[in-house]
């Protein structure tokens, strides 16, 4: 077969890496100018490696991508750190990733940590995820956990991730996330960007035709199940089809798709990512220590937060400086939605508006010890799970003959990821060999 993929990202360079592998030609299309979607990376001058547009890190559950990075090679840069895990509590940075650290927790009383450590063992050990899509999770945690507990930890993480739709998510997503995740971090030598740039290479070596800054423009059915993509103006003929992009951007690329196949992917919700990444010339974190440092958030609408983000994470205290020149690294990431201003405020104002609040996390902190600063925006980057969601999934077969179609809207339970990007990207692609 001649497979056209559109998005080389993790998904569709991981279908693509199958295909070859079954003798089929693949040609995959990539808007941007480098692979890897939302794992890419950049580089500064004075850095060793480059770093995340976007954080990333994996756990030591997450089977699928550890299994095609020992089949390419590259089991020996995949490391495992333990960084820390922490939440503000009245106004201080306390570590809150570990049965000890709940029990120390100055928010908890003795029954609350018997509470916290038995609901989330439930979790962690149970598989109830289809009866858990039919409650919200923020009914849900709020039952079981109660209100306390409630209120100090999961509420403020739902408001950062979802923002206005917090209280509409059903509850198997948060399950998915606290049934798999460990404390272990991975993370690669030379960052994410190695990995993606080891993929890429194995692809192009298989043979596969890698057309970057080639939007498709058009995807039409034409005679005996073929179809017929257009990008950059260039038309092409394929037998079959993957498109790795957002449903919204499926819609306008295809849509000549079904009516009733259109509505489900019209009908998905996402939330928009933007992250501020700060080169600073000493540790902000007072404590020396936290990786990920969880912020506080009493309302929905996030303009009437204390702290315009959702986490701040010190990537310098995950992974050693001296592979960026000696900087410390620090990110401010928030989920919006995706007509918020953040995603089209000039960039420089919105980094002054996250700046100018740094000072809480560390009173010492003064705007001089940033050396550059870097801004990334993307639209589709979180879907929004409602109730339900598993019946309102797209197929990964759609109803076009030859048209597939693999997002992170469709990995439900699980939360978007790489490994999940693998693991969907490789489905597809047997899915397509299937047929």
């Amino acid at each position: 077969m001649k497979v056209a993929i559109v998005g080389a990202g993790i998904a569709g360079l991981s279908a693509a890496y199958d295909l070859l592998a079954a003798g089929h030609e693949v040609v995959l299309y990539e808007a941007n100018g480098q692979t890897g979607g939302l794992a890419a990376g950049f580089r500064d001058e004075n850095w060793e490696w480059p770093l995340e547009k976007f954080y990333h890190h994996l756990f030591a559950t997450d089977k699928a991508i550890i299994g095609l990075v020992e089949e390419i090679g590259m089991r020996d840069k995949l490391f495992f750190p333990r960084p820390t895990t922490s939440m503000i509590y009245e106004g201080k940075i306390v570590p809150f990733d570990s049965p000890w650290r709940w029990i120390t927790f100055p928010g908890f009383n003795l029954l609350d940590v018997a509470r916290f450590g038995l609901v989330s063992a439930y979790l962690r050990f149970t598989k109830p995820w289809r009866k858990l899509e039919q409650v919200t999770a923020d009914s849900w945690l709020r039952k079981w956990y109660g209100r306390k507990i409630y209120n100090l930890t999961w509420r403020p993480m739902l408001i950062g991730k979802f923002g206005p739709y917090y209280d509409q998510v059903n509850m198997a997503w948060m399950w998915a996330r606290l049934h798999v995740r460990t404390p272990k971090l991975g993370y690669f030598e030379g960052g994410f960007q190695a990995f993606v740039d080891r993929l890429t290479a194995v692809v192009t070596q298989k043979g596969g035709q890698l057309h970057l800054n080639t939007p498709v423009e058009n995807i039409e059915q034409i005679t005996n199940n073929g179809l017929q993509i257009t990008a950059n103006g260039k038309t092409e003929t394929f037998d079959a089809c993957l498109v790795t992009t957002s449903p919204g951007l499926l819609t306008k690329m295809a849509p000549t798709l079904p009516a009733g196949y259109l509505g489900e992917l019209l009908n998905l919700k996402s939330m928009g990512a933007v992250v501020l990444t700060l080169a600073l010339k000493r540790p902000l974190l007072p404590d020396h220590l936290t990786y990920w440092l969880n912020v506080p958030a009493n309302s929905p609408d996030k303009s009437q937060n204390d702290i315009p983000f959702l986490a701040l994470v010190e990537h310098t205290n995950y992974i050693d400086k001296s592979h960026y020149g000696g900087d410390h690294i620090i990110y401010c990431g928030d989920y919006v939605t995706p007509d918020h201003p953040h995603l089209q405020m000039e960039p420089d104002a919105l980094a002054e508006q996250f700046i100018n609040v740094l000072h809480r996390f560390n009173p010492d902190f003064k705007t001089d010890w940033v050396r550059k600063h870097w801004l990334f925006r993307e639209q589709y980057a979180q879907p929004v799970p409602f109730l339900n969601h598993s019946q309102h999934i797209p197929d990964l077969q759609t109803p076009l003959p030859g048209l597939y179609f693999a997002s992170m809207s469709q990995v439900y339970p699980w939360d978007r990821g790489t490994n999940f990007a693998v693991e969907i990207g490789r489905r597809a692609a047997q899915l397509i060999l299937s047929q």
